[in-house]
């Protein structure tokens, strides 16, 4: 099986280790961390990461999973990326995201018709892409699987092993993580954390939802203009 997770810069790094750790685990699996260059990459925290894989050397693969992170607005218009998600997502088996990476599956016009999940502060924003929003911590319709947001990621990737593998080795891969979460505040969502929070998490992320919304709303735009075809060189003068 061939696993590819979309490393970019500052990707949310749990979006994308907590799977990478679940899938590493499949037997017989390779798992790719594929980004433009190969140069090591910057986390949205600034742990350092190293692509394994370029665009260009990347094989088809089974499973395409891309993570979230303030860096996913930079790459909402971005032709190269969006080109190399929709190239992937033609032959992949299963086409996957955890938190905002699946307002880039949405901008690659992957997820119309599809249900799909984000982080529940940028969920709404599944819409403009034709997708339906669903207030659930992993989401499975069809060929398409989304995680909500960060620690879902681990949900989301053992449930990813459960339909591409089977349920046994989700299970055991569980166990051999010690996945049994007890948090100590029962305050992971809007519907469970006190008012006040809830308040303040929106104010600290105002400015920052107004820009991702602002390149969804780009993304959107652009998706419904049609794909614009590749740019071609121009021709050198003769001499």
């Amino acid at each position: 099986m061939e696993i590819g997770l979309l490393l970019y810069p500052k990707v949310t790094q749990l979006d994308l280790t907590a799977p990478f750790e679940v899938f590493a685990r499949i037997p017989g699996a390779t798992v790719h961390l594929i980004w433009k260059f190969l140069d090591p990459v910057d986390s949205d925290r600034g742990l350092r990461l190293q692509p394994t894989m370029t665009f260009t050397d990347c094989p088809p693969l089974d499973v395409l999973c891309v993570p979230g992170g303030p860096g996913q607005v930079d790459l909402m218009d971005d032709f190269e990326v969006l080109g190399f998600l929709r190239d992937q997502a033609a032959k992949a088996k299963w086409i996957t995201s955890v938190c905002t990476g699946s307002l880039l599956l949405g901008a690659a016009g992957l997820l119309k018709g599809y249900q799909a999940t984000c982080h529940w502060a940028s969920r709404d924003q599944l819409s403009l892409f034709g997708a339906e929003p669903q207030d659930s911590r992993v989401v499975v319709d069809r060929n398409r699987i989304t995680g909500a947001g960060v620690t879902a990621g681990l949900d989301f990737a053992l449930q990813v092993v459960a339909q591409t593998v089977d349920e046994r080795t989700a299970q055991t891969t569980q166990l051999a993580l010690e996945y049994e979460p007890s948090p100590p505040f029962w305050s992971g969502t809007p519907h469970h954390a006190p008012a006040e929070v809830v308040t303040e998490s929106r104010e600290r992320m105002a400015s920052f939802m107004e820009r991702r919304l602002d390149a969804s709303k780009r993304a959107a735009a652009e998706l419904d203009a049609g794909p614009k075809a590749t740019p071609k060189p121009e021709e050198p003068w003769l001499e």
